[in-house]
């Protein structure tokens, strides 16, 4: 492998703010791979793209997305603008030869989260989702304690997704209350919740949902009221294999929630619980054990836990948000050399994941449980 990536990236905005943080972080944590160069950057104007690759130090910046992808210097690409830019910007990066990080989910349209996943298969590079939640070295650790059966065999799965940045009936209208966005709730982040059900069980196999909106309009910029097109709340049966079922519920509008992915795990022998606002600690109750000490008990991330020790030596001090989006960058890198084990959703993977979405949706309108 090369000594060095040439490193596109396309919108500067939170997520991209969380890449560049991440290739420009990954080589001194992990002490490996080649060394990313920050090649080319770009935003909706050149002055914007000035202004944000001085602030992220990327060597040349664009208004036009596709000089990004024209680079002879760029090997890798970033996209982290909106869902309905991603197909045609990935695929073009595909079809020039570069490798792809794209953010979730792939697209709006089914139709194109598949094109995309065909341009991947049919480039040879490496394309994987922003899919971050799942490199949490305690969600590595849950993995571990199901496969070492410590719970026995899980018969029930729950999971909450709950924020509140859209919880203000009279919060302004914007572009995630546009169907041009997809359905809402459930594919803006739904489907951090279902990466984990992919990664700790394997794929969703029937699914029955209701879909909601708790305001049916919104003021605008201009005085108005606009009507909310998209569905803020979702609630979820689902099946999997193995006899296993699971709820999921889902909430944009949910007053104190900020970033919360609660996890329950239920099995024969014990459970598991795991919440994103605390994401550096997990509960495991072990059955068996003595009724007068019987109890959850805290595990608290720490250098045992891989690759925790990358960042820091010390249990309990905590890693963040862009500490995974570094460990998914190395990921992505690890993918790029070859590793066969590397932990990362690419873009087959994700196709799956936009299925379940998509079967979600359509049980919604339909009223009926509908297969993956």
């Amino acid at each position: 492998m090369a000594a060095t990536i040439g490193v596109g990236l396309i919108g500067t905005g939170y997520m991209g703010k969380c890449h560049a943080l991440a290739w420009g972080g990954v080589r001194a944590v992990f002490g490996e791979g080649p060394r990313p160069v920050l090649a080319h950057l770009a935003e909706v104007n050149a002055d914007l793209a000035a202004r944000k690759a001085d602030e992220f130090g990327f060597a040349r910046a664009t208004g036009d997305w596709r000089e990004v992808i024209a680079d002879p210097a760029v090997d890798v690409v970033s996209i982290t603008t909106p869902n309905a830019f991603h197909a045609e910007m990935a695929i073009a990066a595909l079809e020039a030869g570069k490798h792809v990080w794209c953010e979730k989910p792939m697209a709006v349209a089914l139709a194109d989260a598949e094109r995309m996943a065909v341009a991947a298969k049919a480039s040879g590079r490496v394309a994987i989702l922003g899919y971050n939640y799942i490199q949490n070295p305690l969600i590595r650790q849950i993995g571990t304690l199901l496969a070492e059966d410590a719970i026995g065999q899980v018969n029930h799965v729950r999971l909450e997704m709950d924020e509140d940045f859209m919880a203000d009936p009279e919060a302004l209208f914007y572009w995630k209350s546009e169907a041009s966005s997809g359905y809402g709730a459930l594919d803006d982040f739904g489907v951090h919740p279902l990466s984990l059900v992919q990664v700790l069980f394997g794929p969703v196999t029937r699914v029955m949902a209701q879909l909601s909106k708790p305001y049916a309009d919104r003021p605008t910029r201009e005085g108005t009221r606009r009507e909310v097109e998209t569905f803020d709340v979702a609630s979820i049966l689902f099946e999997m294999g193995a006899g296993i079922n699971g709820v999921m519920a889902l909430s944009r509008s949910a007053w104190g929630r900020k970033g919360r992915i609660a996890l329950q795990i239920f099995g024969s022998r014990g459970s598991i619980v795991f919440d994103q606002e605390r994401f550096n600690e997990l509960q495991l109750y072990l059955a068996g054990e003595a009724a007068s000490t019987q109890g959850f008990r805290t595990i608290l991330a720490g250098p045992q836990h891989a690759p925790y020790d990358r960042f820091i030596p010390a249990p309990g001090h905590g890693l963040g948000f862009n500490e995974l989006k570094t460990i998914e960058c190395h990921e992505l890198l690890r993918a790029i050399g070859g590793a066969q084990d590397a932990r990362v959703i690419d873009f087959a993977t994700g196709l799956g994941i936009e299925r379940t979405v998509h079967a979600m949706a359509r049980s919604h309108h339909e009223e009926r449980w509908v297969a993956v």
